[in-house]
């Protein structure tokens, strides 16, 4: 053995015995069950609902977390962040007590996800919005360029060590998709050697998102429906088939997402933002948030929680339809139509009672964006320096209109939650910017200048367009 090798089992028997030593821990329980119920699973059952159908929740063992103090968890977590020190350079793992502490390092399967900027939208704030204070937290700028890596590399890992110890038959893993989770998938799965099977709705995703599961060497299925039919078809052949479900039903990918709660809190010396927007389709996202700030919260790490906002197109917008209704009546799917927020384009979402608990405990509002609406803020904002994804447009929306209703002040500390990088939704961009989309003003619109290439010419263009904003 050479001394590489070495060093690399001396770390990994470290970490085995730090975890072992403290009794951190986790089990599913229902989410928001009854005080008095004794259901809960251990995290290696493959089991994605309650006893009564419901959905699950990953339950950390608070007492054995709360023997640390807050000021003990901010040092660890700030003295691991940029390390390379496996697992702990990823932005996930560098919380592995909050997230699956009873896992080996063998086991993980990371691409160093997270970490990622926080922008201060300096000139957007000040020249559009009026505020001083506006960041984008770009979870964008990630391995398969989307916030489903914070999820997915939690979930995978978790597989990956249920096939390696052997304790269950697990041939490959599912994912219904409206293309970000199945890039995550598929890009997860095959640095780990797993197979992954992915339903994608046809005709309703971009070409940069198809491409990756693709290259990844996923199993795609183009199906003739939309996101919930597809939904529908994966639980029913993972129910039948040995394959893992990947979809937000399962709990394990809160955990992942839930870190990047932690690391705004984390990126601003943990001082707590008054509101943080986040776009939402499958609503597990804007439960993550949640999560990760009231765990913060509970073991001292701050004393409350950010206002949150769940940004929705109104071409699928059923929790915005549900919040109007003052929550009272019951929840009701609805058929989502096409939009360019594609990612988010679901009518029926899985975690719809994670959202309206979340929502309800932070005071928290739901707002939506017409089509225009979100491609305008979304055009507005690259101008600015910025490069978002529709999706993003939606959250900034959002924000525009909260703004004007006065409700967001000016001096307010807001973060914008950007879910995945512009660049997957470049068609979008080009049919904005060449003003292609039929009743669409787009009067954000920069499209090329066609001149004759003479001197003269050039000239004219530069005095109309450049020079005259000089005087």
């Amino acid at each position: 053995m050479d001394s590489s090798q070495s060093s690399d089992e001396t770390s990994r028997s470290q970490h085995i015995s730090y975890s072992n030593i403290y009794g951190f821990s986790a089990k599913y329980v229902p989410f928001n069950a009854d005080p008095s119920s004794t259901e809960s699973y251990s995290l290696d059952e493959i089991i994605y609902t309650s006893a009564s159908g419901g959905l699950l929740d990953v339950q950390h063992d608070m007492e054995a977390l709360k023997k640390f103090d807050g000021q003990y968890w901010k040092n660890l977590f700030d003295s691991r962040t940029g390390k390379t020190t496996w697992p702990y350079g990823s932005g996930v793992w560098s919380k592995k007590e909050w997230v699956l502490p009873e896992i080996d390092a063998e086991h993980i399967v990371s691409a160093f996800e997270g970490n990622s900027n926080i922008f201060w939208a300096e000139r957007y704030g000040k020249t559009v919005l009026g505020m001083n204070d506006l960041w984008v937290k770009q979870c964008g700028i990630s391995h398969t360029g989307s916030f489903k890596d914070l999820g997915m590399t939690v979930l995978v890992s978790q597989v990956n060590r249920l096939r390696k110890l052997g304790k269950q038959p697990i041939v490959g893993v599912g994912c219904a998709s409206t293309g970000d989770t199945s890039a995550a998938l598929s890009a997860y799965c095959a640095a780990a050697g797993i197979p992954a099977i992915v339903f994608l709705p046809a005709n309703k995703i971009s070409m940069a998102q198809l491409v990756q599961p693709i290259a990844n060497g996923a199993k795609v299925l183009s199906l003739d429906t939309d996101f919930d039919g597809c939904m529908q078809l994966i639980r029913e052949v993972t129910a039948e088939l040995p394959i893992y479900l990947a979809n937000s039903l399962n709990s394990l990918r809160i955990e992942g997402q839930k870190t990047a709660a932690i690391e705004i809190l984390q990126q601003f010396n943990w001082q707590v933002p008054d509101w943080v927007i986040v776009p939402g389709g499958n609503l597990g996202n804007i439960y993550a948030f949640y999560k990760g700030f009231h765990m913060c919260k509970e073991l001292g790490l701050v004393d409350r929680l950010p206002r949150l906002v769940c940004a929705q197109a109104a071409n699928a917008n059923p929790l915005y339809l549900h919040y109007k209704s003052g929550w009272d009546s019951e929840f009701k799917p609805v058929r989502a139509k096409t939009t360019f927020a594609s990612a988010i384009q679901i009518g029926d979402p899985v975690s719809i009672h994670r959202a309206v608990f979340a929502l309800k405990n932070c005071d928290g509002i739901v707002e939506e964006a017409t089509e225009e609406e979100l491609m305008d803020a979304m055009s507005q904002a690259d101008l600015t320096g910025m490069f978002v994804c529709p999706q993003t447009g939606v959250a900034l929306s959002a924000l525009i209109k909260l703004r004007n209703k006065g409700v967001i002040a000016p001096t307010d500390r807001t973060v914008v939650v950007s879910t995945a990088h512009g660049l997957k939704f470049a068609q979008a961009k080009i049919d904005y910017h060449s003003k292609a989309i039929p009743g669409m003003a787009s009067q954000f619109a920069n499209p090329p200048i066609e001149v004759k290439a003479e001197l003269a010419a050039v000239m004219d263009v530069l005095q109309n367009e450049v020079l005259s904003d000089l005087h």
